[in-house]
């Protein structure tokens, strides 16, 4: 999805070759979305719209603590919101509450079709 989202986002540069990217710090850090499977049974009676916003809460906890904790340990961070006037700390952006509310409930559906 980040490679998808980066090319895209190449088109507002008017950038055509739709180049995404992506740092290899991001693989053990999309890994973590193993731990939302136990999240995911829990919340099956839930309307969306709460199921939609924790999962939006988790991510942006995740999003935040491992952009926060490769600072600390490696002294960078693969992201930098700092230009959004939404961000916090450069780590997470608010505007992206929305995306980020529609990725959970994609991974939740992603769970659902290919387990149960």
């Amino acid at each position: 999805m980040e490679i998808l989202w980066t090319g895209l986002h190449s088109l507002l540069k008017k950038d055509y070759s739709l180049m995404g990217q992506t740092s290899l710090w991001m693989f053990p850090i999309y890994g973590t979305a193993v731990f939302l499977q136990p999240l995911f049974l829990f919340l099956a009676e839930f309307p969306p719209v709460v199921r939609g916003g924790i999962y939006m809460l988790c991510i942006y906890m995740a999003e935040y603590t491992s952009g926060w904790g490769l600072q600390r340990i490696a002294g960078v961070c693969p992201w930098d919101y700092s230009q959004s006037k939404y961000h916090i700390n450069g780590l997470i952006r608010l505007d992206y509450a929305p995306i980020w509310f529609g990725v959970g409930l994609f991974f939740e559906s992603i769970f659902y079709h290919f387990l149960y």
